[in-house]
């Protein structure tokens, strides 16, 4: 089963789209395991709505809060709590794009971050970023973050409008993969966002183009 997670550099930063447009392409099963906000409704949906994707493919979460607020915030607030087992990756028959809450140091519990469940996951790490001011510093601390975890890293998508420089310098700095850029649509249905997919990251059409990069410590 080949697994990619798709997380960011910060919230609400294009990476739910990201992720519909990954699955969409390569026929995956979408998951996302911890849900904080759903008014008016979760990311499955709009992954749903988006990734033009059989029903089936689009899996329940784990725990689907109704606060927005970071994951161990809006389990405090709603009363739940949250357990590891059952953040088990699911076991499905073809690709499985899981996507994370926020951004990297995330924190799911009072003593789990967001990095530390891609770490007992082990599998490669898509890293969301926006192109524009402050994108260098969020996404080189974000990849330090992964890095330290000895973090499978299959490369960076950048979100937003064209910006040479920083699509430049993050990759090099950092010694990632850069994947493409997928630009904000308008209209943002399911016909756009294909056609943006395919245009702007035709590597990522199957999973035997995506090749992670894992860091270790001593890198």
């Amino acid at each position: 089963m080949t697994i990619f997670v798709v997380t960011g550099t910060d919230t609400d930063i294009g990476k739910t789209v990201f992720a519909a447009g990954l699955a969409g392409a390569l026929g995956a099963y979408y998951w996302k395991p911890v849900q904080a906000g759903v008014d008016p409704a979760g990311d499955k949906e709009t992954v749903a709505a988006l990734a033009g994707l059989p029903p089936e493919r689009i899996l329940p979460e784990a725990y689907r809060l109704t606060t927005p607020a970071s994951p161990h915030l809006a389990a405090r607030i709603d009363g739940v709590e949250i357990s590891l087992d059952r953040l088990a990756l699911p076991q499905v028959d073809g690709p499985l794009v899981v996507e994370g809450a926020g951004g990297v140091l995330v924190p799911i519990t009072e003593t789990l971050l967001m990095a530390d469940l891609f770490a007992h996951w082990g599998q490669p790490v898509v890293l969301c970023a926006r192109t524009g001011l402050g994108t260098i510093n969020h996404s080189l601390l974000s990849i330090e973050a992964l890095r330290a975890r000895d973090i499978p890293i299959a490369g960076i998508a950048f979100i937003g409008d064209p910006h040479a420089e920083n699509e430049r310098i993050i990759p090099q700095i950092a010694g990632v993969a850069p994947l493409g850029r997928l630009p904000r649509l308008d209209p943002l249905d399911r016909a756009s966002l294909a056609q943006a997919f395919a245009a702007h990251f035709p590597k990522l059409s199957t999973v035997d183009n995506i090749r992670p990069t894992t860091w270790t410590s001593s890198s």
